[in-house]
């Protein structure tokens, strides 16, 4: 009896702590602080790392073509584009950073600028 008793035991006692951990977790995620903490850092990081909006954004217009020109269209337009993405992507930054106690989510996609480097950013603020 001390055995099927044992052997019940350890086959329950995974599923109770499974079942804090879900719990656990659906809490955490959508929480104040979280998305409050998630804000700060992000708007930190754009500020000090949107400059790499020049590189990428040049990376993504030279290979839109496999031409020639594209090498020439890279250098112009993506130089252009990411000027213009550097300063977006700063200001969302400090946007976020001025306004980390109010729970929303950053508002560039992706949230960090190495995040998915091969594909354009979005700026939700506007």
């Amino acid at each position: 009896m001390h055995e099927i008793t044992r052997f019940v035991f350890i086959i329950i006692l995974p599923f109770f702590f499974s079942s804090i951990a879900m719990a656990e977790n659906e809490t955490t995620t959508s929480s104040h602080s979280n998305k409050s903490g998630l804000k700060l850092i992000s708007g930190l990081t754009n500020i000090a790392t949107g400059w790499l909006e020049l590189p990428k954004n040049i990376n993504i217009v030279g290979r839109q073509e496999n031409t020639i020109a594209s090498g020439i269209a890279a250098i112009g337009v993506g130089t252009l584009q990411g000027g213009w993405y550097t300063i977006n992507r700063t200001g969302c930054g400090i946007f976020d950073l001025l306004t980390f106690m109010i729970p929303t989510n950053p508002s560039v996609e992706p949230i960090f600028v190495w995040n998915n480097f091969s594909r354009e950013s979005k700026f939700m603020g506007y």
